[in-house]
């Protein structure tokens, strides 16, 4: 039921009011006895944020509203506020027919995989415990959440090297305002597109990528700003134009991230998943840091961020996690630590610039059993390969570089994507993989 990012999916289809009221009942049988609920902009969160309010009520559980917040703002409430766990109703950047829901933790982390699971029976068992018909839930609006996280975020900024800048938030119609408010009494001159919350998402697709920022790169160059920040529906996740209008690689501003936050801390160790860059290994090894590799999806970066010597988590889909201050991916605290790193140390093209990046070489392959194919390309690598991770999928590391191979979670497909010094090197293990799925196909 439960993907790496909670239930996720098409409204009416895979997301109904009936599932969110399961796992409104499920989620208050399971012991939480106060839950926050949230939801983005999609106008389809009003009746599935009510169907969990409601089934948390039925089980006994008090629900604290927040009405429409980012999912950064709800996780950093949930310990504020007293409560046990909390709900959002997003479907972060996916498009606007879908929508889903997000379970999290008083440390701003989601569910982990064993309280998913625990989630997940209840529902496929019906065993709720409905609480007595004078024992039942209350529900009460909190409006403190959103000016809370600004304050947050204006306490954890530098704001000597934001002050001046001029920077352009776009916003993508989703409901990641509170980082223009944030950066515009931090000092900085702030632009913004797309701020008018709305689910349709009129402006651009919700996910900020290089294709949909056209309008953002436009802005920065021709409004000579500093830098240009982009958020998803939920402002879970940040992406960055420098200052030239040119859209910021997802994996070198992981690598920005994550050697400014082992140099801060005078070392450390920082979470990626195993698809990320070597152009991070080599930025963290240079701080004196050391990367640590986890599955895919923020929530097993999250994981990994919570243990002790941890500074920082990231993943280049945009999920940014300081765990000193969340264990959510904060969109919002992410802009506002690029902006600081910009004025003190940019301009940050030149950032941009002094990551040292690899060619890739990607794949996807049609199978039917992605399973079984998937377990006979495992046998066969660590048959003939010595530096094998099978951490997720099936990671080789070799002298020129490293090719992963792994399932998608949504599609009847094994991926592949190849790293290497050269576009040659890369192409060789990217060839090399795709054999070794195919011949498992047969």
């Amino acid at each position: 039921m439960f993907g790496t990012s909670g239930v996720r999916g098409p409204v009416g289809e895979t997301v109904t009011a009936d599932l969110a009221l399961s796992i409104g009942r499920a989620v208050a049988t399971d012991g939480a006895e106060t839950v926050l609920v949230g939801r983005d902009a999609r106008e389809t969160g009003r009746f599935l944020a009510d169907a969990v309010a409601a089934g948390l009520a039925e089980c006994g559980a008090d629900v604290i509203d927040l009405g429409r917040v980012a999912t950064p703002t709800l996780a950093r409430s949930i310990d504020r506020l007293g409560a046990d766990a909390g709900v959002v109703v997003t479907a972060s950047h996916n498009p606007a027919p879908d929508n889903g829901l997000k379970l999290w933790t008083p440390s701003g982390q989601a569910f982990d995989t064993e309280r998913r699971e625990r989630i997940s029976d209840l529902i496929r068992t019906d065993a709720y415990a409905f609480a007595d018909w004078d024992a039942s839930g209350g529900r009460q609006r909190d409006s403190t959440a959103t000016a809370a996280h600004e304050d947050a975020l204006i306490a954890a900024a530098d704001a000597d090297p934001i002050a001046d800048l001029e920077v352009v938030v776009d916003i993508g119609n989703g409901v990641g305002g509170v980082t223009a408010d944030a950066l515009g009494e931090l000092g900085a001159d702030v632009t913004t597109l797309n701020a008018q919350p709305d689910g349709s998402f009129p402006g651009r697709p919700s996910e900020p990528t290089a294709e949909t920022l056209t309008a953002l790169c436009g802005q920065v160059k021709s409004g000579d700003a500093d830098l240009g920040i982009a958020h998803d529906g939920d402002a879970d996740r940040m992406l960055a134009v420098d200052e030239t209008g040119t859209f910021v690689p997802k994996d070198v501003l992981l690598a920005l991230f994550a050697r400014r936050a082992v140099e801060d801390a005078g070392g450390g160790q920082v979470a990626v998943p195993v698809d990320t860059s070597r152009c991070v290994d080599d930025a963290v090894a240079a701080a004196g840091g050391e990367v640590v590799h986890t599955k895919v999806g923020d929530v097993f970066v999250a994981e990994a961020a919570a243990e002790p010597g941890a500074v920082f988590g990231g993943e280049p889909s945009g999920a940014w996690i300081w765990p000193d201050e969340t264990l959510c991916p904060d969109g919002p605290l992410a802009a506002c630590r690029l902006a600081a790193l910009a004025g003190s140390r940019g301009p940050l093209s030149e950032l941009v610039e002094g990551v040292d990046t690899y060619p890739l070489a990607r794949d996807n392959i049609d199978v039917g059993d992605k399973a079984a194919v998937m377990k006979r390309v495992a046998e066969g690598v660590r048959a003939d390969f010595e530096r094998v991770d099978t951490t997720d999928g099936v990671r080789v590391d070799t002298d020129d570089g490293w090719v992963l191979i792994r399932a998608s979670g949504t599609q009847p497909l094994v991926r592949v994507t190849a790293e290497a010094g050269s576009e040659a090197a890369a192409e060789r293990l990217r060839e090399l993989a795709a054999d070794r799925v195919t011949d498992a196909t047969a």
